[in-house]
């Protein structure tokens, strides 16, 4: 029987699952950092540690010393880690799951995070929560934002066709696109301006001096366009998460 992969239109939601899951644990088997790259996964589905080891019915130590590097990952133990984040996930109405399943395995490797928001947030919010700076369209940052897209900017131009940029933005377009790795910012607001669908938001992290012509272009397609101030990719997505857990927390608030 043929195998049916993210690409196969009639593969089944536990067909796409399992192929997911196979990705994730050989993502973690080859990587270079076993640790860091649990530790991103963990936090692509926004589960804490606490909660992923009561579901492990482990230690929360025990997360945390995996993901420090203090111990290496067996294949058993990665089967149960993908397990606990997608059982957690589909607990949640799988809003992480339905994302990762729509995405090739080339997109999937040059995204490095992706979420929505439980209720939406002013673009300056997110701005200030990434340390960022207007480099332009400043009169645009009380506009909506209802979700973000990290892209590793060189794999993305190196592998993302027009239909992927489609997909990366996610379950709407009324989200930030934040491109990491970047030397002047020239290619991400290059690559925004050809696409007839745009994001409401544009972060660039990396650059120390941000190309003339990316301000124009974002002038002109009316997005603002921030310069992260974060010290790594690695804090930047930490801000992010942070902030992204507050929605989680405000929303449950709001709706008792």
């Amino acid at each position: 029987m043929k195998d049916m992969t993210l690409k196969d239109p009639i593969a089944t939601p536990e067909a796409l699952k399992e192929e997911l899951a196979k990705r994730i644990v050989g993502e973690i088997v080859l990587s270079t950092s076993p640790g860091t790259t649990l530790r991103k996964w963990r936090e692509i589905f926004a589960v804490p540690q606490n909660s992923l080891a009561e579901r492990l019915r482990i230690s929360p130590s025990v997360i945390s010393d995996y993901e420090a590097g203090r111990r290496s990952p067996g294949t058993r133990f990665l089967r149960r880690f993908v397990e606990g984040l997608f059982t957690l996930d589909e607990e949640r109405g799988s809003s992480v799951l339905r994302q990762l399943t729509s995405l090739t395995p080339k997109m999937a490797g040059a995204i490095i995070d992706i979420k929505e928001f439980a209720s939406p947030l002013k673009a300056d919010r997110l701005r200030r929560a990434v340390d960022g700076v207007v480099i332009a369209g400043d009169h645009y940052l009380n506009r909506d934002i209802y979700g973000y897209t990290v892209l590793d900017s060189i794999r993305a131009i190196e592998t993302l066709s027009g239909a992927d940029f489609y997909q990366i933005l996610g379950a709407t377009s009324e989200r930030a696109l934040i491109f990491t790795n970047v030397s002047t910012g020239r290619s991400p607001m290059v690559a925004v301006r050809v696409h007839t669908l745009k994001p409401k938001m544009v972060i660039v992290h990396g650059a120390t001096i941000i190309d003339k012509l990316a301000a124009h272009l974002a002038e002109l397609e009316r997005i603002p366009l921030i310069q992260s101030r974060k010290p790594s990719v690695e804090a930047l997505v930490d801000a992010l998460n942070a902030l992204y857990t507050e929605t989680i927390g405000e929303h449950s608030g709001t709706v008792g």
